[in-house]
Parts: structure tokens; sequence; C-alpha cells
């Protein structure tokens, strides 16, 4: 059987990749219930290059592996030049891997990706990363059977396996954690370090003010560029692209939970959750329209978890008991608007001190993302 991989000719080679998915999880010989289908519309903007600011740094290889004429798999080799000038790396990307547990078809891809990126002078691939690293990204390892929280991937327990049979190795872990606001009671202990970080940093917290939206994002970016800068795989917003995201979430924002830390009237952190809305999306198909809003508006008043998926303080109030002083406001508040459940994802696997503050406030690790290397 003759085994070809190809870049995308025309606009049914996009339709038959967008597509492609729904025969890995359900159309093959195993079926994956935990996958949430990506919204038709959401996957038409990635890969605009016209209008999305992904285009503005980075350029993408999308391909399709062929089979005796049938699509087989896919993939998409990447190269952000912000994330290597940023970096000081020649290190591209490979990501929107799906394909059967196929060691042959999978290798195909691999390879076929691999030498696009090596053609353009990188010396190293990372993946899974699905656009950019302020994107989706890693490969799921473990937690098959709960569905993924909005905007984080999913994918079949044997990925790992093809990744690691092409030659890539871990190159970072990114942690999931679950709070349960149901059953978790906050100790006595717990209260008093929170507010005690309040009185010692002289810490006001104050909802988002959506009549002033443009300014409050303009305050997130400049504080998530100054939080983030030393982490792993960080590269700084392109402000189109910050726009775009934004936009997209201002429908979703729960004001009464969208939290900014004031010292002295200045901005040093923020807290951004968003409703996982994945329990509705499950079920469209990744179609909108014509009746998908109507579920979507009647499901996100019944949305009983969080996904806290921005979060950052400022360089200079680290280590002040600001970032506790969040978690603490966000589990009461949480509590009163009956959430039940607020995902904090996700943490790198180096982060000690996040981790250990989470842990000890009785949040979960469930769930584990990787990100594979390797050497060109």
């Amino acid at each position: 059987m003759a085994l070809e991989v190809k870049p995308l000719e025309s606009k049914a080679d996009f339709k038959r990749f967008m597509k492609f998915p729904y025969q890995v999880y359900r159309g093959g010989k195993e079926r994956y219930d935990s996958w949430v289908p990506p919204l038709d519309i959401d996957v038409k903007h990635l890969f605009d290059r016209k209008h999305n600011g992904l285009f503005d740094h980075a350029e993408l290889q999308e391909y399709l592996a062929w089979r005796d004429g049938e699509v087989v798999g896919r993939i998409v080799a990447i190269v952000d030049r912000a994330f290597c000038e940023f970096q000081n790396t020649k290190t591209g990307f490979i990501g929107f891997l799906e394909c059967f547990d196929d060691a042959e078809v999978a290798s195909a891809l691999f390879s076929t990706a691999e030498a696009w990126i090596k053609e353009r002078g990188m010396e190293r691939i990372m993946g899974p990363v699905h656009g950019s690293t302020n994107y989706q990204l890693g490969n799921q390892i473990d937690s098959f059977d709960e569905l993924p929280v909005i905007e984080m991937p999913y994918n079949p327990p044997y990925y790992g396996a093809l990744y690691e049979a092409a030659g890539y190795k871990k190159d970072q872990d990114l942690y999931s954690y679950k709070m349960r606001t149901d059953v978790l009671n906050l100790s006595d202990k717990i209260v008093r370090v929170a507010e005690l970080a309040q009185k010692r940093s002289n810490v006001e917290i104050r909802n988002v003010d959506m009549k002033n939206w443009k300014r409050d994002l303009d305050y997130v970016r400049d504080m998530w560029d100054d939080a983030w800068t030393d982490n792993w795989g960080y590269v700084p917003w392109n402000k189109q692209e910050f726009d775009q995201l934004a936009d997209g979430l201002k429908m979703a924002i729960m004001p009464d939970i969208t939290l900014f830390a004031y010292v002295d009237g200045e901005p040093v952190g923020f807290a951004f959750p968003i409703p996982d809305l994945n329990p509705v999306f499950h079920g469209l198909d990744g179609k909108l329209l014509p009746f998908g809003v109507f579920k979507l508006l009647a499901g996100k008043s019944k949305v009983d978890t969080v996904r806290i998926a921005a979060f950052g303080v400022r360089k200079a109030y680290q280590n002040k008991g600001i970032d506790a002083l969040f978690v603490y406001e966000l589990y009461k508040r949480a509590v009163d608007m009956g959430i039940k459940t607020a995902e904090f994802s996700w943490i790198l696997e180096s982060n000690l001190r996040l981790r250990n503050m989470l842990e000890n406030w009785g949040a979960e690790h469930y769930r584990t993302h990787r990100v594979y290397a390797k050497e060109l």
C-alpha cells in the first residue's frame, strides 16, 4: 500500500485536514469519547494567513498523509521567528498531529515535517506546539477518561509512544491541578496566611472593569510579559494576536471572579478564569451555527467548572503572598457563585513554588501534558 505525505494544495485538502480528527476519535477501531471537537470557525481562523496575527512572525506548513487515495494522518511544521529570536535558539515546532496507531504513517509525518523545518535553518524540534507556545501545546499522557477543560489539548493514549519511536524525548511536563470547592474546606491557617499577605503587601483585589476592557487588557499584557519572561518556552505576545484572543474571551469572561491585584493604585497581578464550556462544545461537532449558539448560551448558565488559564504577578511583587491571596479570593468567590471545580493549567513541572502552594491548598495534580524535543 503506497504511502505519501503531501502539503495541502486546495480548499478541499484543508477541509480534509480539518475533518480528519473525527476519523481518529470517532471512526476508528477505538472510540475516544472524551475528545471535544474544536469549533470549525476557530480552526479556520487559526490557519487564516490574512487575519491571524500568528502569521506576522511564524511560517506554517500543513501536511496530509495519503495511503491508496485515503487520508490517514496529518501534521503541521512550524517555524516561529519570534520564539527563535527571543529564546536565542534555532528550534522549530511540530503540531496538530493526528493519526491512527500506525508507526509507518507517524514516521512519515514526522520525517516530512522535520525535513521542512531543517531546510529553514533549524537545529532542533519541539512539540506538540499548536501554533506558538502561547497557544495549545503538549501531548496528554494520562487521565484520558475525563473531558479536557476549555482550550486544553486532548489526544489518544498511544501518541506518546509514536513521538518516542520517532526519537523525541521529554523536554518539559505541564501539570494541571484541580481544586474542588464542593469537598474542600480551607483551614483557618490558610485563611490567616492569605489575610496576612494582604496586610503586609497592602494589596487591594479588584474585579475586572468591563467598561474599561481595553485598558485592563493592556494591564494584563504588560504584566504577563513582566511575570513570565524567564519561564520555559516564553515568547512575548504579538499585539494583534493578543487582541484577537481577548476579543474571543470577552463574551466568556466572568467579571465577579476575574481579578486584579493593585498596590498603591498600580496593577501588579491578575487572575483570569474562563468558564469551561467544553461539555457544551462536546456535542456540537464543531458547528456553532445554526443551533449551537443556543446550546452555548443555555450551557453557559449551568457552568460549574472554571479554568484559571491566565495568572501572573509582576516579578517585583512575587514571593509576597499575592498569588496565595488570588487563590483564596478565587476560592471564596467561586463558592458563592456555585462553582464546584477550578482547574489551574498549565503549571510548569519546574515551577515548584506554585506547585507546592497549590498542593498545600488542597489542589490535586491530576493530568500531565508532555512537550517533546529532538535534535536535528
